[in-house]
């Protein structure tokens, strides 16, 4: 489990079904088979030493992520697990990417803030509510607006300087985790 709070921006050494990421922070208590998530998805280590860490991508991943189309250099998100006992910061992310959304816009407002548009694939809008919780590659964010299949976020300065948010660009896909309490009530009702 993950809270959605980026510890680190780390940057890819080695893309591809083997991915080695390039970090600090999030090593200072990796182990083998540890879980790191990585722009919101839930890795394995299987490798580290003193300058990041190595993980398998299974076709699963690659095919329903963005992290298929990293390249060397790419900086990403990361976050260690959360620990028993620690405050629970931003909302419950199980690092179980839904789907990738498509950017629209990236503006600026006052005081640092931006704001942040994205397409929702148009069979996870259902779990988008105006208020609701959403994890961008593994950022947890508070919707704040919803028009059809996009929705608006707002993006704090700390948040938009501590994040990959700040690289978005017109191509590239964000991956998306809606919130788990909708996905289990709605089967829930579907089956009442």
């Amino acid at each position: 489990m993950f809270t959605g709070i980026v510890e680190e921006v780390g940057t890819v050494s080695q893309p591809g079904k083997r991915l080695r990421i390039n970090c600090r922070t999030v090593l200072e208590d990796v182990r083998q088979g540890a879980s790191i998530a990585v722009n919101g998805v839930c890795l394995t280590v299987v490798e580290s030493d003193a300058t990041g860490f190595v993980c398998d991508l299974s076709p699963e991943t690659l095919a329903r992520t963005n992290l298929g189309a990293l390249r060397e250099q790419s900086p990403v998100n990361l976050e260690r697990a959360a620990a028993l006992g620690e405050r629970l910061s931003g909302h419950i992310v199980q690092g179980h990417v839904d789907g990738t959304a498509e950017f629209v816009s990236l503006a600026s407002l006052s005081d640092g803030n931006a704001w942040l548009r994205v397409r929702m694939p148009s069979d996870l809008t259902r779990y988008t509510i105006l208020k609701g919780s959403v994890t961008l590659d593994g950022v947890s964010l508070t919707i704040a607006a919803l028009d059809d299949e996009v929705i608006g976020v707002a993006v704090i300065p700390h948040t938009y300087a501590n994040t990959i948010i700040k690289s978005y660009t017109p191509s590239c896909g964000i991956n998306v985790e809606v919130d788990m309490i909708a996905k289990y009530v709605e089967k829930l009702l579907s089956h009442g």
